[in-house]
């Protein structure tokens, strides 16, 4: 990745900046996205190497959405992933812009897939990243999110707020790495649908585990869902309910892998994880 030049010294001007970057990516992580990226690629024939950049990419996007979820003005999170959130370190000015920095940089690394990949399948990436990431995606949950805090709402704009907020970037992690490497429409149609449903569930168990794990097995504040009155599957369905919804797409993305045959075993293990995972 040293020619997209992520890895400069943290003592490169402007130091904090570099800093920041680079606290909140190292810091650890489940790296889902990136990992679903090489799975997709693998699932049609292609390998890590080839898809490397654009893995990256999405998990700098995911990083930078972190970093500004934690913020005062949205979820006001002291801790992620164990350490002081970002704004708790560098200050809200910096974490803002340590975040910007790492979207446009993400883009910049999707870019650098053209040496392994055609210019066609880079543009229609670089459409796919960007509608996910963007309003009609990630930012879109995210504002119905915020909008939707100590208020009633149905099972709909919940379910809106998931797919939209976690799941758009989830599926189209699967899609691009698939999409880098060939692969044909039928082929990303499906991985479109086992995506999409392993990011609603990975939201669902997320929501589960705000009320049932602790702070320190989270590595962030475990109950803030509850104290922030956000929309959340256990706060409309219950418990239980939310975890057979969860089991449930997890069955119809392995449905939706049946073609791929063995190429698509990492993308069930990876939704066996999301059903069993504890933090």
């Amino acid at each position: 990745m040293s020619r997209t030049g992520f890895c400069r010294p943290e003592t490169q001007r402007p130091e904090t900046l570099h800093k920041a970057m680079r606290y909140s990516v190292f810091a650890g992580g489940k790296r889902l996205r990136p990992v679903l990226v090489i799975a997709g690629a693998e699932a049609v024939g292609g390998t890590a190497e080839r898809v490397m950049p654009t893995a990256c990419a999405l998990e700098m996007i995911h990083t930078y959405s972190l970093v500004h979820d934690d913020l005062p003005a949205m979820d006001n999170d002291d801790f992620r992933r164990g350490v002081p959130t970002n704004h708790k370190v560098f200050g809200e000015a910096i974490a803002i812009l340590a975040g910007d920095a790492l979207l446009t940089l993400a883009f910049r690394l999707v870019a650098d897939n053209a040496r392994t990949a055609d210019l066609g399948a880079i543009q229609a990436v670089v459409a796919d990243v960007a509608e996910a990431a963007g309003h009609a995606g990630m930012v879109a949950g995210q504002v119905a999110d915020l909008e939707a805090e100590g208020r009633q709402v149905g099972a709909d704009t919940l379910d809106y707020i998931h797919v939209h907020k976690t799941g758009a970037l989830i599926r189209t992690s699967l899609r691009v790495g698939a999409m880098l490497c060939g692969a044909t429409a039928e082929q990303v149609r499906a991985l479109s649908v086992a995506g999409a449903n392993l990011g609603l569930a990975f939201q669902i168990v997320d929501d589960i585990l705000d009320v049932v794990a602790s702070s320190e097995e989270l590595g962030k504040t475990a109950g803030k869902d509850q104290i922030q009155q956000k929309a959340t599957f256990p706060a409309i369905h219950g418990i239980e309910a939310s975890r057979a919804r969860a089991r449930s797409l997890i069955a119809e993305a392995e449905e939706a892998l049946t073609a791929f045959g063995p190429r698509a075993e990492p993308i069930r293990a990876l939704g066996r994880f999301i059903l069993e995972r504890k933090a």
